[in-house]
């Protein structure tokens, strides 16, 4: 499907786009099923923290308008909204009247193995570190060096994921999703107010949770802990949960609540 800028079809970009020459700018990954996006409102809550947090100027209900517009056109897929500071000249330097630039892209969804969420998934432990910075921690920013190093440390078809700790060794999601463990009942994910993506699906499952009295936490996780969990899993807003069988030498069984959790990201997917 064609690409919009700013709500136009478009198949060119300015070479003096910030996103391109900076990284300056925030993207969401949203999926898309019978000409509807998944999840909008939590995709557009964090994006509205990401631009008032690195003071971009978006029009948000511009935004809202094409973004629902784009999804009927694609109806089913995955939608990719990439919003950067737009065109600078050279230099760090922003121009604080700048307007935000609204890049939307369609692709089918991805076709992942049926196992995956069946009988779960095995993680690479990953050696790339997550740099801690609180100013970026929990925001969708088009920097992800370390999650596009971290991919390329493996190559073995039986890892679907990885998995990614921070510089204290802390463990805090996979290269593209959430992580979950369960301990004794209660459902854990990591504190990501240091660094890492604040998923939607994440923030979902953690509502859903509450709402129907399972305990949850969120902490700081050793790797540890991790290995001592009754069950862990991964989530994000494209595929939903797959359960996770292995990291390294570490194994899990797929317990209910995985299962229980897995169901309701399906109910929201299938919408």
């Amino acid at each position: 499907m064609e690409s919009w800028v700013d709500g136009q079809p478009a198949d060119v970009l300015s070479l003096k786009d910030r996103g391109l020459a900076y990284g300056d700018g925030l993207f969401e990954t949203i999926a898309v099923r019978d000409g509807k996006p998944v999840l909008l409102e939590r995709h557009l809550q964090r994006l509205e923290l990401g631009c008032q947090r690195l003071a971009l100027k978006v029009d948000m209900t511009a935004l809202s308008v094409e973004l629902n517009a784009y999804a009927r056109r694609l109806g089913e897929g995955v939608l990719k909204l990439i919003v950067t500071r737009g065109d600078s000249l050279r230099g760090y330097a922003a121009n604080p009247s700048a307007q935000g630039r609204r890049i939307l892209q369609g692709s089918p969804t991805p076709a992942y193995p049926a196992e995956y969420a069946e009988r779960g998934v095995h993680l690479f432990p990953c050696t790339v570190r997550l740099s801690e910075q609180p100013l970026l921690a929990g925001l969708k920013h088009l920097n992800r060096l370390e999650q596009v190093l971290a991919r390329a440390e493996w190559t073995d078809a039986q890892c679907a994921e990885g998995l990614m700790l921070d510089t204290s060794g802390r463990v805090i999601e996979g290269v593209f999703s959430n992580l979950f463990l369960v301990l004794d009942g209660v459902l854990i994910t990591a504190d990501l107010s240091r660094c890492g993506v604040a998923g939607v699906m994440r923030a979902e499952l953690l509502f859903q949770a509450e709402s129907q009295g399972i305990a949850t936490q969120i902490t700081d996780i050793r790797l540890e802990q991790l290995h001592q969990a009754d069950e862990v899993f991964v989530c994000n807003s494209v595929y939903g949960v797959w359960p996770v069988q292995a990291c390294g030498s570490a194994r899990w069984s797929v317990g209910p609540l995985t299962r229980k959790l897995q169901t309701l990201a399906r109910a929201l997917l299938d919408v």
